[in-house]
């Protein structure tokens, strides 16, 4: 009898162990669905940050809370990547390479979302509103734009056509 309740007493001590275990862990605990399975973002994976090709990883905690703030600030604009202002500029991996500046970098989607401009770079644009410091801080921005880079780069049907021909 004293063994069965040795037994149930270390099983039980085990059990509340691994839930530990498990809420203690933000790489699992913390990670969005759509992340994990539409952008593959498991373990943290490399981003071009820049021009000159440094990369920065981003871990699925980042890219989950990256996909939040796009939820709550860009959505209402940008369904599925698509831009609802102007469909012919989306935000697909190939409109954000061509764009005047290119908007295919962490630094360079940031310094867009700081500075909204013209797809061609011409002028300043009132279609996506500037994000300052006082809004969304540089952690918070370059979360975002981690986001919605590999979006673009993995996510199916990520800024594609709004009307496409049927």
């Amino acid at each position: 009898m004293q063994h069965r309740l040795l037994g149930m007493h270390l099983f039980l001590l085990a059990l509340f162990a691994s839930c530990l275990l498990a809420i203690a862990s933000p790489a699992y605990a913390a990670a969005d669905a759509y992340v994990t399975r539409y952008l593959h973002v498991v373990e943290p994976v490399p981003l071009v940050l820049d021009e000159q090709g440094h990369t920065r990883l981003f871990a699925a905690e980042e890219m989950s809370t990256g996909k939040q703030l796009f939820e709550r600030n860009c959505l209402n604009c940008h369904v599925g990547g698509a831009t609802l202002p102007d469909p012919s500029v989306s935000l697909s991996l190939k409109d954000l390479q061509s764009a005047t500046p290119r908007r295919d970098t962490i630094s360079s989607l940031v310094a867009y979302l700081r500075q909204p401009m013209t797809y061609s770079g011409t002028e300043e644009t009132f279609w996506c509103r500037q994000v300052p410091e006082t809004w969304l801080s540089q952690a918070q921005v370059e979360k975002l734009a981690g986001f919605v880079l590999r979006a673009a780069q993995t996510a199916p049907g990520w800024g594609g056509a709004l009307f496409p021909d049927k």
